[in-house]
């Protein structure tokens, strides 16, 4: 159905979670394109630092469905979606961007995802698509991230197993 753009992170057993959703990722798209791992400072709450990176997809779901199998994917790695919205996470996946789609809603989907903001999401994807553009701007993701406050600061890249 389309090209899915996602994030990732976590701060729990940051390195088993995130090869846990990498391979659960591969197991049901096929081939994964993932980006250098970033250890980033907790952003919102005061908690260990992430892991973050980001991965393509090639989706035979649409973005509703596949918000629901990252979803079911987390929680069965122990997200805890009972403490407040910003805290300690197993494991958090978000679609940030899907093809060239803007949509709102259900729930917590928004497509582009408004996290692309942080450079914990912006500069992985840009290390494995600087090239595409974020529709609702116009602008490549390289160019957003020439323009981001942290790109003369922008977080260390971390060995990845």
């Amino acid at each position: 159905m389309g090209k899915a753009y996602l994030s990732l992170g976590s701060n729990v057993e940051p390195e088993r979670h995130l090869r846990v959703a990498v391979d659960a990722l591969r197991e049901r798209f096929g081939e994964v394109v993932l980006s250098p791992v970033y250890r980033t400072r907790a952003v919102g709450f005061d908690g260990t630092d992430f892991l973050n990176a980001a991965a393509i997809i090639d989706s035979d779901l649409d973005p509703l469905a596949l918000n629901d199998w990252l979803h079911a994917l987390e929680d069965a790695h122990g997200r805890d979606r009972s403490g407040p919205r910003f805290s300690d996470r197993t494991l958090d996946i978000d679609i940030v961007l899907y093809d060239d789609r803007v949509m709102q809603g259900p729930g917590n989907l928004r497509l582009p995802r408004d996290e692309l903001k942080h450079a914990f999401v912006l500069l992985p994807l840009v290390d494995i698509a600087p090239d595409v553009v974020e529709p609702r701007s116009g602008h490549t993701l390289a160019a957003l991230w020439r323009g981001h406050p942290d790109h003369d600061t922008p977080p260390q890249a971390v060995p990845f197993p």
